[in-house]
């Protein structure tokens, strides 16, 4: 074509680069294709050329790690209080979600909900004499993901609450969980008042039992086929379970009618499950967790096993690097508020929540749930184009999770962290928003990616691992 035929003729436009040259384009109405390019992040040259000289050897081992973590079978195969069956937990001792801090660096909302767990142990009489044991030394704190556990918001785990204990039936490893509570002015959310705590007693005096009885009767509950089952009804086992609860619910339901001698608490545990849509959290959850730690000390893979936050820090965990932390500080999710709060009352995202997005599910597997999208204003194409992206950072499909707007596809499954680097793409992450002050609860929910920071230094740390 000629220089005079090109100006003649109607211009079309592939622009890569800034989006505003696009922009720019549509409103003068000229057909222009935008793409979606980023440089990559930045990171130590050292490292870069470290891994980049081994990237075979990375390649077989994420090979081995995906082979790990898509055979996984999580079950339900029981309930214990946590003193009795999580690894490492004391009496004096505290588990939280996200990576370590300490009560001096605290959020609001974790604060609180410590305070709610002294005050339901019985070890402190009053909000304030409980805030003076919890700063005092006196009790241990520790993440939940370092005791094979997880926790949502919050993530408080304390000695005696009732935990799921969860198996992987395939690899022989396991992990626990508290019970979910509800939404609103909940333990999780920094909720510390006498309601709280009776809601919490009323779980360990009559809903643990009930349940524990009942599974006594069904056996090990097999957690990976209801998760498949609800990503065709229109959850996502993050921030919607309510399809996943529902079929929990006609499982375990039989089994605690026949099981258990009193008929109103029978029918208060069965009402309890039913009234909660976020039941079915706190098994996708661990049974994330318990999937993903197969997967854990495979020397050089670069898939990551964590994202937690705990309200003041986001944390990642590779497959190659055992249980060393890389944190950024937390980022406050763009989300829908209840009436009365905004953006300046919520609190930086938290909880080990995000363990179902590194298992490929929550924000990853979000095209199977479009309603989601509705938190932040978004269409369902939203929803499609999230789930497409997360396709750029994994290292496989997983072909029992599959998602029939994209065709049944596979969800996203094993986040590379090189890849995130050299492509500059974040995991994307649903969640709840807790207040920033203790004692108020759940604000809102919405949606954000996750910090580059905490990448960045994942990938410096598995080089300085393979250099070493």
């Amino acid at each position: 074509m000629s220089i005079n035929q090109l100006f003649s003729s109607e211009l079309k436009v592939v622009n890569i680069g800034l989006q505003s040259f696009r922009d720019a384009l549509e409103a003068v109405k000229t057909p222009v294709v935008h793409v979606d390019w980023k440089p990559s992040m930045e990171v130590a040259p050292d490292a870069l050329h470290i891994l980049s000289a081994h990237r075979k050897e990375i390649d077989k081992a994420n090979q081995k790690a995906m082979k790990l973590i898509l055979s996984g079978q999580p079950q339900l195969v029981g309930m214990e209080r946590a003193v009795d069956v999580v690894p490492g937990l004391k009496n004096d001792m505290i588990l939280h979600a996200g990576p370590p801090v300490t009560w001096e660096r605290m959020c609001g909302p974790m604060r609180g909900a410590i305070v709610g767990a002294l005050l339901y142990e019985g070890k402190a009489r009053s909000p304030r004499e409980a805030e003076r044991l919890a700063a005092s030394g006196a009790i241990n704190y520790s993440p939940c993901h370092e005791h094979s556990a997880v926790g949502p918001m919050a993530g408080i785990m304390s000695p005696s609450m009732p935990v799921f204990i969860l198996k992987n039936a395939e690899h022989g490893n396991y992990a626990y969980c508290t019970m979910n509570e509800g939404l609103g002015k909940v333990l999780r959310y920094g909720a510390f008042g006498p309601d709280v705590i009776q809601r919490l007693k009323w779980m360990e005096t009559i809903l643990y039992p009930t349940l524990k009885k009942a599974l006594s009767k069904t056996g090990p509950i097999d957690l990976k086929n209801l998760i498949a089952q609800a990503l065709h009804m229109g959850d996502e086992v993050h921030n919607r379970n309510r399809a996943a609860t529902s079929l929990f619910y006609r499982t375990i339901a039989p089994a605690v009618v026949t099981t258990c001698k009193d008929t109103k608490d029978a029918s208060d545990v069965l009402e309890f499950i039913n009234h909660n849509d976020h039941f079915f959290l706190n098994l996708s959850m661990p049974a994330s967790k318990v999937t993903l730690d197969a997967a854990r000390n495979l020397r050089n893979s670069s898939i990551v096993v964590v994202m937690a936050r705990n309200g003041t820090d986001f944390g990642v965990q590779l497959a190659g690097t055992g249980n060393d932390w890389f944190t950024g500080p937390a980022a406050v999710p763009d989300a829908l508020y209840f009436p009365g709060f905004t953006k300046a009352d919520a609190n930086p995202d938290i909880g080990d929540s995000a363990i179902t997005e590194t298992n490929g599910l929550g924000g990853f597997a979000i095209a199977a749930a479009p309603a989601i999208v509705q938190f932040v204003g978004g269409q369902a194409a939203d929803a499609l184009n999230y789930t497409r992206q997360m396709y750029e950072i994994t290292a496989a499909e997983n072909a029992v999770f599959q998602i029939p707007s994209l065709n049944f596809r596979g969800t996203p499954t094993g986040i590379d962290v090189i890849k995130v680097v050299d492509k500059n793409i974040l995991p994307f992450i649903d969640t709840g928003v807790a207040h920033r002050k203790p004692g108020v609860g759940q604000i809102g929910a919405g949606v954000l990616s996750a910090p580059a920071e905490p990448f960045q230094k994942a990938y410096e740390g598995l080089a300085k691992a393979m250099k070493s």
